[in-house]
């Protein structure tokens, strides 16, 4: 199996991934302000949507490499 099959299956995975969770979340740590020894930091919690037509076209570019990635031509 070469590395184009491979990085093809794992593109679909990674789609299938996508479409199953839809989001995901993160929490991001911003510093707010600093007074002397006093920090102030703010933890914010950020949401990315995951749009279904990224999911299908990574999904089509992995079977794209899977079935085109062992020819030689």
């Amino acid at each position: 199996m070469n590395a184009t099959r491979i990085v093809g299956i794992l593109l679909i995975v990674a789609g299938i991934v996508a479409l199953a969770m839809g989001s995901f979340s993160f929490t991001k740590e911003t510093h707010q302000a600093k007074l002397g020894p006093l920090e102030f930091s703010v933890k914010e919690k950020e949401t990315v949507n995951l749009p279904v037509w990224a999911g299908v076209a990574v999904i089509v570019v992995g079977g794209a490499l899977v079935l085109l990635g062992g020819r030689k031509g």
